[in-house]
């Protein structure tokens, strides 16, 4: 008899308990009508994933509980096993196993992450049970993301004191670049390690600066990828499998066998032909990252009630790629560029910005600053008076563009997407009020050399030119004074980016750093300058993670530290 597993990769919004029961309930429905006999759901899909201190709220706590009995009464005698947050006398991260109207048994996450964007061991207690779930002839495993990073138990005693052939974890992984090849990796290593069969559901979507890919998949015992969902794609993958395979007659018993059996009923044997298995494949490098992009910055917008957002377009790649990503996440329709030009602005800046928009089909308007930059000029001169023009100046017309991109967002309830990238971001090449002004920072975690990479990409998979060639291949400026170009304050880029990943990412010291080939004056005057910015990056609006190291979410280091 075949077992039809349904793996429901959802974007469930963090706190819309009321929305995401109706999304599971919706699949559970899609699900019975597709002959499922089993429903698995990601990681605490009922609350969204991370709720972070709406943990510490008793009422958020107790009506993700309620919400169960919504979802109880869609069961019937499929098995529906959905994550959300249990309470007894502590929170837990849990899972519940459904069947006909009855919770039969809940699971609690044994292992806590608490590295990099994690932060469980502040909400959660540790589940002490480990338990498998027989119906029929067939024993089934529940665990929870981290739980089957871990060689070791809780799976080794499902499987091997539990003789469960099937092992189902439910996942809120997030991504950066790789991760979906990296974890598939690991999965199927565990599957081989312990022979047994592993559905694996991930949750998609974007949560403020995360994006989780989904990459759902089941895979059998020899390692293979039975299906895979699509990344960055909600999905209900349904695979076929053969009970007979999922039966284990009985296992060596290993360790102290302290292991919980819940019994279920067994699964019907009902009349149905075979579904085909998806098996859609990864996204390359570049194309995973857009896809990670556009989804983290649809979200972002839709999830946080904005309809429209304004960028301002300098001509530059920076500006250029946000403005892609946005046209791609919420269509043409909604996105809007400003050109904000000063007496320092090329001509080909302004018109690579005004055929870049028309190339995306977005509007443009241009708002001159020149009269708005005199006035200031004039209202400062007394103060000014005796001293030479340097940044002050300069940066006064960065900061006159953040105020009218955010002119523009009061008036018209339009989103500000900052167009800041992580080389920039990581040495303090910004400023403060002025670029740095926004709701969103898409690129945030991108550093220089792939902006241009990625822009090239989605020309190329565009297959035309919607990226300027003269964007892409212009020297890089800031245009705030005759002449300017970035490199009369950084290193080329390939430089700085080298070794901001083996400070930032690799996390070595100046010392490992030089010893590995950079040069000593240059790496210290970077590192200087990416550790005394820590208050501007502070500063700075959300953005997507990409690499492993973001700032804010990865890496959390003092304001104030005399470290060198």
């Amino acid at each position: 008899m075949n077992i039809r597993l349904a793996l429901a990769q959802i974007n469930s919004c963090v706190g819309d308990i009321e929305g995401n029961t109706k999304e599971i309930v919706l699949r559970i429905e899609q699900a019975k009508d597709k002959g499922a006999d089993i429903i698995c759901f990601p990681e605490m899909s009922v609350t969204g994933y991370p709720p972070e201190d709406l943990l510490l709220k008793k009422s958020f706590i107790k009506d993700n509980i309620n919400s169960l009995k919504k979802i109880k009464k869609s069961t019937d005698s499929l098995i529906a096993i959905v994550g959300f947050v249990d309470y007894k006398g502590s929170a837990y991260n849990a899972a519940a196993v459904i069947q006909n109207g009855e919770i039969k048994g809940i699971y609690r996450k044994t292992r806590l992450p608490n590295y990099g964007v994690f932060d469980e061991e502040r909400y959660f207690q540790p589940g002490k049970e480990i338990s498998v779930f027989k119906c029929g002839e067939i024993t089934f495993g529940v665990n929870i993301c981290e739980d089957i990073w871990y060689s070791g138990n809780p799976t080794k005693k499902q499987v091997t004191n539990g003789n469960a052939g099937l092992i189902l974890n439910l996942s809120s992984s997030p991504y950066h670049t790789g991760k979906p090849v990296i974890r598939e990796n690991m999965l199927r290593e565990r599957a081989k390690q312990y022979s047994c069969v592993l559905g694996f559901c991930n949750m998609v979507g974007g949560q403020d600066e995360l994006v989780f890919d989904g990459s759902s998949s089941v895979i059998d015992k020899s390692g293979e990828v039975l299906s895979r969902a699509k990344s960055f794609e909600e999905k209900l993958l349904i695979t076929d499998l053969d009970g007979q395979e999922l039966v284990v007659k009985s296992r060596k018993r290993t360790g102290n066998g302290e292991l919980k059996t819940i019994k279920l009923e067994p699964i019907k044997k009902k009349d149905k032909k075979n579904i085909k298995r998806s098996k859609s494949g990864f996204y390359n490098e570049d194309n995973e990252i857009l896809r990670a992009l556009i989804t983290g910055t649809k979200d972002y917008v839709r999830k946080n009630g904005f309809k429209k957002v304004v960028i301002g377009l300098s001509g530059g790649i920076d500006s250029a790629l946000v403005a892609v990503i946005a046209k791609e996440a919420l269509g043409s329709q909604n996105v809007v560029g400003i050109l904000m030009p000063s007496k320092y602005s090329s001509k080909g800046s302004v018109k690579d910005s005004k055929l870049l928009a028309g190339n995306l089909g977005i509007k443009n308007i241009t708002v001159p600053i020149q009269d708005i930059f005199n006035s200031y000029l004039v209202g400062l001169s007394e103060i000014f008076k005796n001293t030479n023009p340097n940044e002050a100046e300069e940066n006064l017309q960065a900061r006159i563009r953040g105020n009218i991109l955010m002119a523009l967002s009061n008036k018209f309830g339009h989103l500000v997407l900052t167009t800041g990238n992580k080389s920039e971001m990581s040495v303090g090449y910004a400023t403060l009020y002025g670029d740095m002004a926004g709701g969103f920072a898409v690129i945030k975690d991108l550093p220089k050399t792939l902006v241009y990479r990625l822009a090239k990409t989605y020309n190329k998979s565009s297959k035309k030119e919607v990226v300027p060639t003269a964007i892409i291949t212009k020297e890089p400026s800031a245009e705030l004074r005759p002449d300017q170009k970035d490199t009369d304050s950084l290193p080329p880029y390939e430089d700085l980016d080298r070794i901001l990943r083996l400070y930032i990412e690799d996390d070595l010291g100046i010392k490992e750093i030089i010893k590995s080939g950079e040069n000593k004056e240059l790496t210290e005057k970077i590192v200087k300058m990416v550790d005394r910015n820590e208050y501007k990056r502070r500063q700075s609006p959300p953005g997507i993670k990409i690499t492993t190291k973001a700032f804010g979410k990865d890496r959390r280091m003092p304001i104030t530290s005399r470290y060198k």
